[in-house]
């Protein structure tokens, strides 16, 4: 039996040899580090019989899915714990979260009592017994219908609620000692790979995200291979702490959420709303020079545009409910598609015209539920950076390939030059045919060679109509942000019948783009705020300089300093109170203001202005017009120093 390795070598194994005594005869090294195998693109646990000629990868930490293995498996571990201190407690679901830097797994929990942060440490403690025993995981599968009776006769209402709406013949279970969960694996060899853990919260979350559904217990938590790993994170952890978003935007004074007005729901104050004009007329900009047409849609459509466009099929729990207008149905639009294909079918098109490249920042909203809003994260009424291309079959590849320049070109201005790109392919429930999806599919495939960008594969992430390139962008801590979204669609054209006239007179269908750079606008901002710890670039900051009068004589001096910057166009802020200089020096520090320039009887005697930088501090006495061309030259550069 011949395997195959990732650098395509082939080695000869006896058959039913097992991937840890591959990982064993390649070396000692790599059977310790070994969680599991990937065989044919299919990971397995490491006891799994190779029984012919495969393709093999030896999965460790070090591999996405290495982690997303251990974590999960850790999540087990928790949940045995939790089953030993509480015997009563009836298990939901427990997966790992590998996108979210906070927590790397929970499990959702019924208990007949309630369960603090004060309780964790005794689920730790008996998660490290569990650990000590070095208990191996080992899988089995019995058929459906005793899987479902297992679980109804043991009182194991969400396992057995999940379990029943399997179509398969079969259930996987995994177990360490004494503990049995469903579950699909694989999963680590055995407890005491988990050298480092630490519970980290407790929240409430409703089964299956329905608030009309049981409020189960949420116990969230982290894992690592190695202790220095857990300490480098819980470090990574308490700093982020001091730069979410939600804490600086109420200290910068930035934006506010009122409940009176409605969760998910953003108010954007002036210094918010400045940074938010600068980001929205750069985008509207460059898109004007790329050739880029603006265009507006409404807020609501008749429910019927949602019918046809499939969103109600595939996004209805997401969807407001429909208001009535005088007799018919209006939805509160969740996307802004189909108002671009009907500005599209507004009259007949020519293959001269094409291709289309209209870009709208359009105002969506999504029924989100309490339970899972965020800041500015997760919203319910948010603007997207939308845009479509509407082109012909022969223009796609090159559409594809600007679209990629373009996109990397907006997170580099904005300080972001660290993503990961993953093409999400077809889901579950799609619209279209095979031939459509696979000619998408490969479309984008294309396009990602051709600019050598390495990416990764998330099957079945696609939209319903069509497949997609995400990009994920990494702020300062090192966490993943997917903004940028490309897709590529035949399935809506078709649907709405947007075609165009071709060089032989008859009509063809039109390809569609749908794509996103930034994303949520309000998300975004949410990023930058964090990946700049609030200290944003001069380019982007509210309020770039702050002159600071020592005493009341330099009024004059300092307000002909402040019309010289402000004639400019540069954001400026005079603070003549009855204040110490320190005091106001502190308090532009604590804004963040990148230029605080101080002016006394010296200074304006003179002629100059004693300048200090936000986290470098005084930098001495300077002619103000030599700062004033300081500053619009890295406005000019939109420099990120």
């Amino acid at each position: 039996m011949i395997l195959t390795f990732p650098d395509k070598t082939k080695r000869e194994f006896p058959s039913g040899v097992t991937p840890a005594e591959v990982a064993a005869i390649i070396g000692q090294g790599l059977k310790k580090v070994a969680l599991a195998a990937k065989v044919n693109g299919r990971l397995v646990d490491l006891d799994t019989p190779i029984q012919s000629d495969a393709d093999i990868k030896i999965i460790t930490y070090e591999d996405d899915e290495g982690k997303e293995i251990f974590w999960h498996s850790t999540a087990h571990i928790m949940a045995s714990a939790i089953l030993h201190l509480y015997p009563k407690a009836k298990l939901a679901i427990g997966p790992a979260i590998p996108n979210d830097f906070s927590a790397r797994f929970y499990y959702d929990i019924d208990l007949p009592q309630p369960l603090t942060e004060d309780d964790l440490g005794a689920i730790e403690a008996e998660m490290s017994k569990i650990i000590a025993k070095d208990l191996p995981f080992k899988r089995l599968e019995i058929p459906i219908e005793k899987a479902i009776k297992k679980f109804n006769d043991e009182g194991d209402i969400y396992k057995a609620e999940m379990v029943s709406e399997f179509e398969s013949e079969t259930v996987s279970l995994y177990t360490h000692g004494d503990f049995i969960d469903m579950c699909r694996g694989p999963h680590i060899p055995s407890t005491g790979k988990v050298k480092a853990f630490k519970l980290l919260s407790v929240a409430g979350s409703y089964w299956r995200g329905d608030e009309n559904k049981k409020m189960l217990w949420r116990i969230y938590g982290v894992s690592f291979p190695e202790k220095k790993m857990l300490k480098e994170h819980l470090e990574k952890l308490e700093q982020a702490k001091l730069c979410d978003h939600r804490i600086l935007g109420k200290a910068l004074d930035l934006f506010s959420i009122n409940d009176d007005i409605g969760p998910g729901l953003v108010l954007w104050h002036p210094k918010g709303a400045i940074v938010r004009n600068i980001i929205e007329n750069f985008w509207r900009e460059e898109h004007l020079k790329n050739g880029y047409e603006l265009v507006y849609s409404p807020h609501i459509a008749k429910i019927n545009l949602w019918h046809k466009s499939g969103h109600l099929d595939f996004y209805r729990d997401s969807m407001f409910d429909p208001m009535p207008v005088e007799g018919q149905q209006y939805q509160l639009k969740p996307m802004n598609c189909p108002f671009h294909i009907y500005i599209y079918k507004n009259k007949k098109r020519s293959y001269r015209d094409l291709p289309f490249r209209w870009a709208e920042l359009g105002t969506v909203y999504r029924f989100e539920r309490s339970g899972v809003l965020h800041g500015l994260s997760r919203v319910r009424g948010f603007t997207q950076d939308d845009a479509h291309v509407f082109c012909r079959p022969d223009q796609l590849e090159d559409e594809l390939l600007k679209l990629l320049d373009f996109n990397l070109f907006f997170l580099k201005a904005f300080g972001f030059n660290e993503y990961e790109t993953h093409l999400s392919t077809q889901p579950e429930k799609y619209v279209g045919s095979q031939e459509i999806w696979d000619k998408a599919t490969e479309a984008l495939k294309m396009a990602l060679r051709k600019k050598e960008l390495e990416y990764k594969m998330d099957p079945g992430a696609g939209v319903f109509y069509g497949p997609k390139i995400d990009v994920h962008i990494k702020d300062a801590f090192g966490r993943a942000w997917q903004c940028t979204t490309i897709q590529v669609d035949f399935n809506l054209p078709e649907k709405f019948g947007i075609t165009y006239t071709g060089e032989d007179g008859s009509e063809h269908q039109t390809v569609m783009v749908h794509r996103a750079l930034l994303g949520s606008i309000e998300r975004f901002f949410g990023v930058l705020v964090e990946h700049y710890a609030g200290n944003f670039p001069v380019w982007l900051a509210p309020v770039q300089v702050k002159i600071l009068l020592v005493v009341d004589e330099v009024n004059d001096y300092a307000d002909r300093i402040a019309d010289m910057f402000v004639s400019s166009g540069v954001r400026v802020e005079v603070d003549k109170r009855n204040q110490k200089i320190g005091y106001k020096i502190r308090e532009a520090e604590t804004l963040k203001i990148p230029y605080m320039l101080i002016v006394g009887k010296k200074e304006a005697s003179e002629g100059k202005v004693s300048v200090r930088k936000h986290r470098i501090g005084d930098i001495g006495l300077t002619d103000p017009r030599s700062i004033l061309a300081e500053l619009l030259q890295k406005i000019k550069t939109r420099s990120i120093d």
